[in-house]
């Protein structure tokens, strides 16, 4: 009996401990994973406590007090210099929660996003680059600890490539992205997209409605930047041969009317892309209740270089005018037929991506079978967003820009794309154009088109989550936010984008990097000027935004690395070098009249209705001032020289 209660004692005794132990745990602490030094951090503490009771957080010798409220109580605005233990007590002096928080250099939380850049540009892979940043960054938040580097390799995957892809809205992304891919899979094998080129060829005459036919095409294909450049390239290389259009030329119109056209209207796999980072943005802005498709939608009116480049495009063709070395291209092809460059390294053969969007052999062309599936995704996105929209309880009134706003954007885009490939299946399929196993491979063949860039927004979404845990946009906000002119911000934030894109020659990859680090540093320098409480100056947080989409798209236009130039050239059949030395000087022409009449105006509260026309207005002036028809007489060089010799 002795030995029972001696037994019963001891597991008492043995008790107490835990249960101390369990009444420690039943307190909650949340804190950054690192603290950086100097810059304010904020803890919260979850226990079972009475309302209004008091806790105290000790912290380096100093005692904070804050009130419970709902058994939660926060501490703002704490600093450290040093590794630190923050132990939190109730008024009785009893321990609830301790945790030891490693310290940086504020500095440091940079690094990550500069050692993406910088890897991106010196080995031109932006994958790795954003690989090795993810690892670097996932170790600052282990304090550099020697054990903390190969936990960080291993949280790249665990962590935050798991965390990334299984975020409902990302996923939604993802899934978008590839059902899109699908669809334009499907409906470039039965003939539809090649039957919408069929069609509009038939109205070719003349070289300007040849250019204008390519550009008008380049929008038609809106979708997918890729399948533009492969589908217009390849289907307008024979007509614009005929008509003695350089290769170059057809090079820029196909160029110029892909990766424009597709980041700036309303349903491509782009925007999907776009507004999954600028969500990424907004959620690190405290209290910003517009949601990110209704952002997206007013930074549209900011994005002067898109709509510069789609808009002079069109000036291009149908004033049949160029200059530099656009303009000797095309006289070289009008006067002497050499529609390729001498010397130049691609011939008349199809490349691989082209020979995978081919249409299976024997399917008529039919543009009804591309249109149809194309105004299906259309129309039941639009149809998906008002509804949601509609029925939103954040909706305030019933003006269409609330409905949007408030809309159901990655729902919607998915509802859309998922009937798009089922019209484009039972189409293809009621029509006997190809077996419902061929259809299937169809769309795989152009969902697997899709992965890169599923794989860089995983990645980039990694490395945001990695940059909010380092808390570096608080760091670049202490640093920054007093120090930049606001209305000068959304043209810095351009002109830096641009230099990146054009450096790396992904668009993607540094809207991954920058879009989630400049908005809350844009509302940051707001909120510093007292600009965040007034509407009228909202118009610089978009153009910020619009800043970073159109500085992508100008660097990833210019740069020979990137993969809408080579494709563009590739379909085509134009040299690589001869494509980007005869469109770099057209970009950066739109590029600086967007800047000076467009970016720094609005920035400073001109309407942009009114710069628009002012943009439009001087691209126009340069091209009838400077420019040149290539038909008209022209004395070759080589005889120029034969002349002045003799």
């Amino acid at each position: 009996m002795s030995r029972v209660v001696s037994l019963i004692l001891a597991t008492l005794l043995c008790l107490i401990p835990l249960a101390h132990a369990k009444a420690e745990d039943a307190a909650q602490i949340d804190t950054p994973m690192v603290l950086l030094k100097g810059v304010p951090f904020e803890v919260t503490v979850t226990a079972a406590l009475p309302d209004e009771s008091s806790v105290f957080l000790q912290l380096n010798g100093q005692t904070f007090e804050s009130r419970v409220t709902e058994q939660v109580a926060t501490f703002s605005g704490l600093t450290a210099d040093s590794d630190s233990i923050i132990r939190v007590t109730d008024t009785a002096g009893q321990q609830l929660v301790a945790k030891e928080v490693p310290a940086i250099a504020g500095w440091l939380s940079v690094v990550p996003a500069v050692l993406a850049v910088a890897m991106a540009m010196l080995l031109r892979n932006v994958i790795l680059a954003l690989f090795t940043a993810l690892v670097f960054g996932g170790w600052l938040l282990y304090g550099l600890a020697p054990a903390g580097l190969f936990k960080s390799v291993l949280d790249s995957a665990n962590v935050w490539a798991v965390q990334a892809v299984t975020d409902i809205e990302h996923m939604q992304v993802i899934v978008f992205c590839f059902l899109i891919g699908g669809m334009v899979g499907i409906v470039s094998k039965n003939g539809g997209t090649m039957g919408i080129a069929r069609w509009m060829s038939g109205f070719i005459r003349t070289r300007k409605q040849t250019q204008a036919s390519t550009s008008a095409l380049g929008i038609a294909i809106f979708f997918d930047d890729y399948a533009n450049s492969l589908i217009v390239g390849n289907t307008m290389k024979k007509i614009s041969d005929t008509m003695r259009i350089s290769r170059e030329k057809l090079a820029f119109l196909v160029d110029s009317t892909a990766a424009p056209v597709s980041a700036v209207l309303l349903v491509t796999t782009w925007v999907g892309f776009q507004v999954g980072l600028i969500a990424d943005g907004v959620e690190k802005i405290a209290d910003y209740q517009e949601n990110a498709y209704g952002i997206f939608l007013n930074c549209l009116a900011y994005t002067f270089y898109p709509m510069a480049a789609i808009a002079f495009v069109f000036m291009v063709a149908l004033t049949g005018k160029d200059f530099g070395p656009m303009l000797a291209a095309e006289r070289r092809a009008f006067h002497t037929g050499k529609t390729l460059s001498p010397g130049s390294s691609n011939g008349e053969e199809g490349s691989p991506e082209e020979r995978e969007l081919d249409p299976k052999p024997g399917v008529p062309l039919k543009a009804i079978n591309a249109v149809v599936p194309m105004l299906v995704l259309i129309v039941a996105t639009i149809i998906g967003m008002v509804y949601t929209g509609w029925y939103s309880p954040d909706r305030a009134d019933d003006s269409l820009r609330e409905i949007i706003g408030n809309a159901d954007a990655f729902g919607s885009m998915m509802w859309g794309s998922t009937i798009a490939c089922l019209a484009a299946f039972f189409m293809t399929l009621w029509q006997r154009l190809m077996t419902s196993e061929e259809i299937t491979s169809a769309w795989f063949t152009g969902a697997r088109s899709i992965l890169l860039v599923i794989f860089v927004l995983s990645l980039a979404w990694s490395l945001s989550a990695v940059n909010d845990a380092l808390h570096t946009s608080d760091y670049l906000i202490l640093a920054l936010g007093e120090k930049i002119n606001p209305y000068m911000m959304p043209t810095l934030v351009f002109l830096l984008t641009a230099f990146m894109a054009f450096a790396t020659g992904s668009s993607w990859g540094v809207w991954g990097i920058m879009m989630p680090m400049i908005l809350p540093l844009a509302w940051a320098v707001m909120a510093f000027n007292g600009m965040t409480a007034d509407e009228s100056h909202m118009h610089i947080f978009y153009a910020c935004v619009a800043a970073v989409l159109s500085g992508g798209l100008f660097g990833d236009h210019c740069s020979p690395l990137a993969e809408s130039t080579l494709l563009s050239a590739m379909a085509c059949g134009c040299d690589l070098i001869d494509h980007v030395r005869t469109q770099m000087p057209y970009a950066l022409v739109i590029a600086g009249a967007s800047s000076v009449l467009g970016t720094i105006p609005t920035g400073y509260g001109l309407p942009w209705w009114v710069a628009y026309p002012l943009v439009f207005g001087a691209l126009y002036a340069v091209l009838a001032y400077f420019g040149k028809s290539a038909e008209e007489p022209w004395e070759q060089p080589a005889k120029a020289a034969a002349t002045k010799a003799s």
